[in-house]
């Protein structure tokens, strides 16, 4: 069944660290691209890095509905990145969950 664009889930999600662990915590985030870029019901998966505090990061995420993004999270890929990144953060992740309200 093909999904509508009213079904897409767009992702922003930020995480902060210390400055003494960004190069650590920028590697760690770039392990979740290639993967999740790969799985069903991606559209796009990219990192941003803020360039006023180079310790934010930003992954923004779109799929093509809910279920996908529900996979994506229950994913093992995630969640071992997420054991070494965890402790590493000062802030985050914190996730906001946007739905497309116009085409």
């Amino acid at each position: 069944m093909q999904s509508t664009k009213s079904e897409e889930r767009h992702i922003i999600c930020e995480l902060r660290c210390d400055d003494c662990n960004t190069e650590r915590v920028k590697t760690l985030i770039l392990r979740f691209v290639e993967p999740a870029r790969a799985e069903p019901g991606c559209l796009y998966y990219d990192l941003y890095q803020s360039l006023e505090a180079p310790n934010t990061f930003y992954i923004i995420d779109g799929w093509t509905n809910q279920q996908a993004v529900e996979d994506h999270a229950g994913n093992q890929h995630v969640a071992s990145v997420m054991d070494e990144l965890r402790p590493l953060l000062t802030f985050g992740p914190v996730i906001t969950l946007n739905a497309r309200v116009s085409d």
